[in-house]
């Protein structure tokens, strides 16, 4: 970067960023020893992280191939050709041609079976359940061959209960109730609502959990069978455990479908390969998290987050996971670090929002809890604020490396995070991932430095999704990521990038997405709901980003011919809101709008009318029906110090 363009860009963005934590200057990370390798084996001299990142995306056949090396992947055949560098990212080409492997294989590869893969706790009992990795080959063992057994074949979908439709599964697991924050909450209706529009779906199988097999009914759901019953079909004759037997399948065979928050309609169904996904976690666990084998990972997540999957995919590193089922804040907000000293936790992840919480409650973990196991933590699902980082530092450990991560469900991964050869400087996410050729561009496709700019992505990446679902010609795809930037993957995020660092600030969407409290959803899901009132003729839902780049949701209401707005309405609505999706997704304002915004095609337009709530001007009127109606979101008095 020249100096004149330093010079500029310090007006811009403060580069003097606070260092919070230094990497240990013995440089003996997976990082650092990854470094070494590649300089032994390609004859370079990369000295530093920078050099290495430079390297991973200039020469990124090598690089992945020699993650492969270094991560140990276990495959039956190897690869013939790494990818076609020819291709670009909107190529979508295929990596590691003539592999054949296995996900599930590499996840069980840990040769010391008595050791623990799994422990579960739960906010109803204070018991933990621990899982060998002998006992969890067991148990895959069983489940493959149940499963087998019901004709469930390479290619077909198995389901756990939500947005299933657009995919047909054969299989749904679904357990009876989950019990959150204090209370039990019923899943047999949903279950039986969801099962009535699956045509396909050939079993049903109910897990008792939260609620007894005597208080479980399935006589309403056609096919339905309770777990013991089912798995008891897998076993041989006399009652035998079944051998464990892997499908050796290509590296682009699918694995995982992740759904979009479904900002305009149905949402995306994306595709993610099971050896993109297993490579990439594997950088992201072992070289970024410097893991190993005597690591005990955490991550508070729901199974419907990406973040459940990447978690996973720890056991690939022969680590032991913690899964927790219930409220961070129940029965104590301390529950979670309780458990990291009751597991010895080394490695633990949240979203940005639950720290958020621990400080509003004035809660110092440093002084009620040891936390001596403790050397990462891990912040996702909204930007981690500055005054977070504060806090983390003073309250809960001054000594461990606080890595704000951020990727996305459309790469089951990350483009950004955490990395044990650099600092944390306060406010930016540490580095750019290796292999990932990130870079903030503006409007006329240049980078841009320390300015903010769209994340983009410019090289191709094995995490990126092989396909939508139901999209025959690739056509929502292309629509989705190539077509504001041609060639060029471009994720739907504002960024900043620090040229003096390498740190980056996350500035939140930039497409219609919304994203409060880490809970990514979309404006139609609102919408279905708002809409269905009668006193509401239209409504428009967009976010509002203050200082810190946290988001609020404001839901506007044009109303229908003759009927007031009211706070009763917008009490109405809320619960509504609140009853059918969840507290998290209820508006933070809703105000009263003389007219919404659409292009001429009948396209709503959420996009500039955030732009306008930012206090940014909307030039391009020309694709507007009614573009006067942009006004009416100028200088809201209720919107204003946010």
């Amino acid at each position: 970067m020249s100096k004149d363009m330093e010079g500029k860009s310090e007006k811009i963005m403060d580069l003097e960023s606070k260092v919070l934590w230094y990497p240990d200057s013995k440089k003996n990370t997976q990082m650092d020893k990854f470094r070494i390798q590649v300089n032994g084996d390609y004859g370079l001299n990369l000295v530093n992280y920078n050099d290495l990142y430079q390297w991973s995306v200039d020469s990124y056949a090598e690089f992945w191939a020699e993650v492969w090396r270094f991560c140990g992947v276990v495959s039956s055949k190897t690869f013939e050709e790494v990818v076609d560098v020819s291709k670009r990212i909107s190529d979508v080409p295929e990596w590691f041609k003539g592999a054949r492997l296995n996900y599930a294989e590499n996840l069980l590869k840990h040769p010391h079976q008595d050791k623990v893969a799994l422990y579960a706790a739960t906010e109803a009992n204070d018991e933990i359940v621990k899982v060998t990795y002998g006992e969890l080959r067991r148990d895959v063992a069983l489940f493959a061959a149940a499963m087998r057994k019901m004709g469930v074949q390479t290619g077909d979908r198995v389901g756990v209960l939500d947005r299933f439709s657009q995919i047909q599964p054969k299989l749904i697991f679904s357990v009876a109730g989950v019990v959150y924050n204090g209370k039990t909450h019923d899943h047999m209706e949903k279950l039986t609502s969801v099962v009535k529009g699956l045509p396909d779906l050939k079993k049903v199988v109910v897990i008792p959990y939260a609620r007894s097999k005597h208080e479980t009914n399935l006589s309403k759901i056609p096919n339905s069978v309770f777990i013991d019953d089912f798995l008891a079909t897998g076993r041989g004759e006399g009652d035998q455990f079944p051998q464990l037997e892997f499908e050796q399948l290509p590296f682009n065979h699918p694995m995982f479908i992740m759904y979009s928050s479904g900002t305009t309609g149905a949402p995306k169904c994306m595709v993610h390969s099971a050896g993109g996904t297993l490579i990439q976690h594997l950088k992201e666990h072992i070289l970024h998290g410097n893991m190993t084998s005597s690591d005990v990972i955490i991550y508070y997540t729901t199974t419907g987050w990406m973040m459940w999957n990447w978690l996973v995919s720890a056991l690939a590193v022969g680590a032991s996971v913690v899964l927790y089922d219930g409220s961070p804040l129940m029965p104590t907000p301390n529950v979670l670090w309780n458990l990291t000293d009751q597991l010895g936790i080394t490695i633990f992840g949240t979203g940005a929002k639950w720290l958020s919480v621990l400080q509003e409650r004035n809660l110092k973990p440093g002084e009620t809890h040891n936390l001596q196991s403790l050397h990462t933590i891990l912040s996702t699902g909204s930007p981690l604020k500055p005054m977070s980082y504060d806090y983390v530092y003073r309250c809960i450990k001054s000594n461990v490396l606080l890595g704000s991560i951020s990727g996305g469900t459309d790469i089951v991964s990350c483009f950004m995070g955490q990395n044990p050869a650099v600092p944390v400087y306060r406010g930016e996410i540490q580095t750019r991932n290796l292999g990932m050729a990130v870079e903030a561009w503006d409007t006329d496709g240049k980078p841009v430095w320390a300015e903010s700019g769209e994340l983009v992505c410019l090289k191709p990446i094995p995490c990126q999704p092989t396909h939508f679902w139901n999209d025959e010609n690739g056509s929502k795809y292309h629509k989705a990521y190539f077509s504001t930037f041609p060639g060029v993957w471009a994720h739907g995020d504002y960024c900043k990038i620090n040229p003096k660092t390498g740190g980056i600030v996350m500035q939140g969407r930039s497409d219609g997405t919304l994203n409060p409290n880490g809970v990514r959803f979309g404006s139609s899901e609102i919408y279905n709901i708002v809409e269905a009132f009668e006193e509401v003729s239209d409504s428009l839902c967009v976010p509002q980003y203050n200082a810190d780049g946290e988001e609020r949701v404001i839901l506007f209401l044009k109303m229908a011919p003759g009927k007031p707005f009211s706070q009763e309405l917008v009490a109405k609505i809320k619960g509504a809101i609140r009853k059918a999706l969840s507290a998290r997704h209820v508006p933070a304002l809703l105000l009263e709008t003389r007219d919404i915004p659409y292009t001429i095609s009948g396209k709503k337009v959420e996009v500039a009318v955030k732009q306008v709530v930012a206090g940014r001007e909307v030039l391009q009127r020309g694709a507007f029906s009614n573009p006067d109606s942009l006004d009416l979101y100028k200088n809201i008095p209720e919107l204003q110090n946010y």
